[in-house]
């Protein structure tokens, strides 16, 4: 599996927000990794951005 194309600022971030190794982080699949960042955002009370989400 190939690592996952995002800038090393953005890998930071992300193993930061989500507490992993970076390494963890450009090897997980992107879809597990926009869930569990959406699970961090709820649980600090962050409302994550809904409006892609909503029928227009």
């Amino acid at each position: 599996m190939r690592p996952n194309q995002i800038s090393l600022e953005t890998a930071k971030m992300i193993s930061e927000k989500l507490k992993m190794p970076i390494e963890h982080v450009m090897h997980t699949p992107p879809h597990i990794l926009m869930e569990k960042l959406k699970k961090v955002e709820e649980q600090i009370g962050e409302s994550p951005d809904t409006t892609r989400d909503r029928d227009i």
